[in-house]
């Protein structure tokens, strides 16, 4: 028999741990299972020992999770078949005649690698590499340069095929198809309202991001012949969002043929060598790992909060508040922002979601300011979206925001560590922007998903 202790304590004590143990730089993966084994040992009974494998057999042989690996060696294949380099040049010569058009370009190439990769690191660190020294030798403030990488970078998380919509999935009981389907038109939005920020600001101030010299553009001709290098890579990315928007293919399905499609576009670049082979699976493996780690920690530390009434409590503390369903709503988004400032987006998914979800569940969203609300049954759909969005904020949010040191990490050292939070600031903003009209227009994220399921 275990120690007796009230739930209000025992929430202070597990989460009191955690923080405190994450301050000193321990892994989360480790942080979390040990201490809901610890946990489990002191304040547990027999009883409670059946969490371990009620919470983790149902992952370990949940199918949609085959998924993620898939993905990511889809995505570390085409970054080392060149096609990030290639779709940079491309775009780049194609808009930077345009004031801003260098940082423009950042924006839409970061969005087409979105929908290419669906991994932030790799794009912010590649982005960072090429399109940002790329900048600055023009001319372009630190501002705008740096922001649009940090901006179009997160994009990767929201945009499908996104790691980040797979596991919401699994963990909310939701749709994967549904939420790639739901993520599209507030990606693009989001994507255009960065392109019309750094449009707008450098025609403002031309100062900032001037266009391209006349002997550095390139004729229609040339344009072309970019385009025709990237039309394998595009195919692609049509191919595998195509198949799961038609419902041909399952997100699963899609992802073997986008591993598959990916190394046939490493051969026609002439990238596909042993060599390549074991670095993308390598990686894979250390990726999926780690994300794996963190999944089966951090399920068994809330499955023991939850075993002990956790819900109930999270449930009673937030509606004690007085506050209406979407007052809840935003000190759950000022959370989750909170908490991207110090854990990773894994983390913060098992951790916040499943506490999240039967809150959201059991509110009534009717609409504001006289708009449509959100029916019942699409509640945990618009909410997977609505927490995507979010989450591109905690990868921008000072001071530890990931994307600020991932572009830290291969910026030349001109750049400060101040000046690439300044940088974040204003996408922030408009990041901010986005969520607001999700929530308060919540047709944007649900007209499409219904438009394709009916």
């Amino acid at each position: 028999m275990g120690i007796e202790i009230d739930i209000f304590w025992l929430t202070i004590v597990m989460f009191g741990s955690l923080a405190a143990l994450l301050m000193l730089g321990l892994p989360l993966a480790f942080v979390t299972g040990g201490l809901a084994c610890v946990f489990l040992f002191v304040f547990g009974d027999s009883s409670a020992l059946n969490i371990i494998p009620s919470r983790l057999y149902p992952l370990m042989t949940d199918y949609q999770l085959t998924a993620i690996p898939m993905f990511i060696f889809m995505a570390s294949m085409l970054e080392r078949a060149g096609v990030i380099e290639e779709l940079f040049d491309m775009v780049y010569k194609m808009l930077g005649g345009l004031r801003g058009g260098l940082a423009s370009s950042t924006v839409i190439a970061s969005t087409l690698l979105a929908a290419m990769c669906g991994v932030i690191g790799a794009t912010e660190v590649t982005m960072g590499l090429i399109a940002l020294p790329a900048m600055l030798r023009r001319g372009y403030s630190s501002t705008i340069a740096c922001g649009s990488i940090l901006a179009g970078g997160t994009l990767g998380i929201l945009i499908p095929p996104s790691i980040l919509a797979i596991l919401f999935a699994v963990v909310a009981q939701q749709s994967v198809g549904e939420l790639f389907i739901g993520a599209v038109v507030p990606g693009l939005i989001l994507s255009a309202m960065y392109i019309a920020y750094i449009t707008l600001r450098c025609g403002w101030n031309p100062g900032m991001g001037p266009p391209l010299a006349v002997a550095e553009r390139v004729s229609g001709v040339e344009k072309l012949h970019l385009l025709k290098n990237l039309a394998a890579p595009i195919a692609l990315v049509t191919i595998v969002l195509g198949v799961i928007f038609t419902g041909v293919a399952t997100p699963v399905e899609a992802a073997g043929i986008g591993s598959f499609g990916a190394m046939v576009v490493s051969a026609i670049h002439g990238r596909l060598t042993i060599a390549n082979i074991r670095a993308a699976a390598v990686s894979t493996m250390k990726v999926t790992g780690m994300v794996l780690w963190i999944i089966f920690g951090a399920t068994l530390f809330v499955g023991f909060y939850i075993f002990n009434d956790g819900q109930e409590f999270v449930n009673r503390a937030l509606t004690g508040l007085g506050l209406e369903p979407y007052g809840i709503l935003i000190l759950m988004m000022v959370i989750l922002v909170v908490l991207g400032m110090f854990l990773d987006w894994v983390g913060i998914l098992l951790l916040a979601v499943p506490i999240f979800i039967p809150v959201i569940k059991s509110l009534t969203f009717d609409g504001v300011f006289g708009l449509p609300g959100v029916a019942a049954d699409e509640l945990a759909l618009w909410f997977g979206v609505v927490y995507m969005v979010n989450m591109q904020m905690s990868f921008l949010s000072p001071p530890f925001g990931y994307a600020l040191f991932y572009l830290k990490s291969v910026a030349p050292p001109q750049v400060t560590m101040m000046q690439i939070y300044k940088s974040s600031l204003p996408f922030l903003l408009l990041q901010a922007s986005g969520l607001a009209l999700c929530i308060i227009f919540p047709e944007i994220v649900l007209w499409l998903p219904r438009m394709v399921y009916g």
